[in-house]
């Protein structure tokens, strides 16, 4: 870890850290809390992935949608209107909706092809973001002159990279530069987690083969058209469990914290003290 101690911790002049973990847990919540109360950068990998590594394609399927409706075709062509997603840190939608949820074209789904098309995008999209993390640090650094660092990541990052490989590129070349922080939940949050995905279920990234053996087994289940909605609600219950193991492979790099930790996180002391504390514990259990 690049923090040997609570102590390096506390003293170091710059404090950079990567919070992972399931989506819902405070990654983003805190994040924030350390930009308002200034002198953290705050770096949103989703945010990343949304702009410059999919906004491209996100603008060009609202404009394959505007094209067919004739006002909008016509201001299309002669170059009078703009089109583009207005993606912010705490409003990933139009990111939502280009991965779209596979199943049945009359209920909104798209064709499982063309559906696992996307997701390898978001899949080299998330890679990319995460890798550019060093970057972001330097130019938070030199142009806005922040020293502390926040790196927000998806809730899919342990889709992908290999937890289990000291040598996996993702992992060590933000290990180098951050110390990774896992935001773990217990099985009330989990519990509450699917709850909240089923009242309003929402796009998601994951692995290819996780992915495409969930297909086959709810199909084989369900003979007919796919619900997209049924498909992505039975899948993410599926996806928690298959997280699980890999956020805790990748915890080994760095340490852990407890969603009700983080619940409480109200300053940038307070977060500073909570990480102090997991490094002392996850220095006496290595002891």
């Amino acid at each position: 870890m690049i923090y040997d101690s609570a102590e390096s911790w506390l003293e170091a002049p710059e404090k950079r850290v990567m919070l992972f973990g399931m989506s819902g847990l405070g990654k983003t919540h805190v994040a924030s809390m350390l930009r308002r109360a200034g002198g953290w950068f705050h770096y949103s990998v989703d945010y990343r992935i949304g702009t410059r590594y999919m906004g491209e394609l996100i603008a060009d399927e609202f404009k394959l949608h505007a094209m067919r409706v004739p006002l909008l075709r016509e201001l299309l062509l002669t170059d009078s209107v703009r089109i583009r997603s207005n993606i912010t840190f705490d409003n990933l939608a139009p990111l939502s909706m280009y991965l779209g949820k596979p199943g049945d074209p009359a209920r909104g789904g798209l064709a499982f092809p063309d559906y696992m098309t996307r997701q390898n995008q978001h899949r080299a999209a998330e890679i990319s973001a995460m890798l550019d993390c060093g970057h972001f640090i330097t130019r938070a650094r030199a142009i806005y002159g922040y020293r502390d660092f926040v790196c927000d990541t998806s809730g899919s990052v342990c889709e992908v990279v290999n937890p289990d490989d000291p040598d996996d590129p993702v992992l060590a070349a933000t290990a180098r530069l951050m110390l990774p922080v896992w935001i773990r939940g217990t099985e009330a949050h989990t519990a509450e987690l699917v709850r909240r995905f089923d009242r309003a279920p929402k796009p998601m990234y994951y692995q290819p083969d996780f992915l495409s053996r969930a297909w086959r087994d709810y199909a084989d289940d369900r003979p007919g058209p796919v619900c997209p909605d049924a498909f992505i609600r039975w899948t993410y219950a599926r996806a928690l469990a298959h997280r699980q193991p890999r956020y805790e492979a990748m915890a080994r790099r760095g340490v852990t914290v407890e969603a009700d930790e983080i619940a409480h996180v109200a300053s940038p002391q307070d977060f500073a003290a909570l990480i102090a504390r997991a490094i002392t514990r996850k220095d006496r259990k290595d002891a």
